[in-house]
């Protein structure tokens, strides 16, 4: 399948463009970015082309790969689905339901396929961990906590990003705790009350969630916390004992990222949509929003 990558910041760098560049179905057709000389730089280093015009890499590709902020990735997202590409996307999809809905709708209408990059969902053992909690039955709580220290003193290349800054972990890393809780412990209720939310140090947010199932979750982010006390985990309780994340073995993003494309491609072939599609990331986006206004 012909990619083209959007985007040449730390994320592409890191994680999109040695994905793409090393998996044996893609054709990394271009990169384009909203600074030129960046995408020159990162196209040369993937061997591959610089595109000037977004639409003209649209038009040259089966698909694209979105490194960019969330409010850049959407409208973009929506350019390229109408031009018939399929959507590799990254978290959170927007950071307006509005926007995110109409992404879904975009994406629906298009009739492309797409995949969301939530990287607990794609590395082996925390996949594998959501998977087999999701199997079992009696969930009654569960709490999922990220504990980052982007701007608490550690030498991120995540330092300067802009809206990470302005939105905090919430919006950051909360798409991250949902994923792996929403499975196992089913959709939050759409009824008032059923999240909550309040803020502690820093950016530190707590969201309190009340699920269709009956069960009850806590979420946990921060990007505020020193580098001493970062840590990512997850915890499930119920009549099943008690069920604990297991860390990433994997170093890095590359693999996970390949497996993401693997599923975009798996339902660009069969016409199924993936579980961690456009529409779990608009319902990702409605429950961040949600916590938002609860703040």
């Amino acid at each position: 399948m012909r990619f083209g990558l959007l985007g040449t910041g730390p994320w592409a760098e890191a994680a999109h463009g040695p994905a793409l560049a090393g998996h044996p179905e893609v054709d990394l057709v271009g990169v384009w970015g909203r600074r030129p000389e960046a995408a020159g730089s990162l196209a040369a280093r993937l061997e591959t082309r610089a595109y000037q015009n977004v639409d003209e890499l649209f038009g040259d590709c089966d698909a694209v790969a979105v490194a960019l902020p969330p409010d850049v990735q959407a409208p973009l997202a929506m350019r390229a689905a109408a031009a018939g590409c399929h959507l590799l996307l990254d978290k959170p999809v927007a950071t307006s339901t509005a926007v995110a809905r109409r992404l879904a709708d975009a994406v629906a209408q298009a009739g492309v396929a797409s995949v969301v990059f939530f990287t607990l969902r794609f590395a082996q053992e925390t996949a594998s961990w959501v998977a087999a909690q999701s199997a079992t039955d009696g969930w009654l709580t569960g709490r999922a906590d990220w504990f980052s220290p982007v701007f608490g003193g550690a030498d991120s290349p995540y330092a300067a990003s802009a809206w990470r800054r302005e939105k905090g972990a919430l919006w950051d890393v909360g798409p991250h705790a949902l994923s792996v809780l929403l499975p196992p412990l089913g959709d939050v209720a759409d009824e008032p009350g059923a999240i909550t939310a309040v803020r502690g140090p820093g950016d530190m947010t707590h969201v309190v969630l009340r699920h269709v199932s009956g069960a009850s979750s806590v979420v946990t982010v921060s990007h505020t916390v020193p580098p001493q006390a970062s840590a990512v985990a997850a915890e499930l309780r119920g009549s099943a004992g008690v069920s604990t994340l297991p860390e990433r073995a994997e170093g890095g993003p590359v693999r996970p990222l390949q497996r993401a494309v693997d599923a975009l491609l798996d339902a660009a072939r069969t016409g199924t949509p993936h579980a961690c599609d456009v529409r779990f990331g608009l319902r990702v986006t409605e429950i961040l929003a949600a916590a938002e206004a609860a703040l």
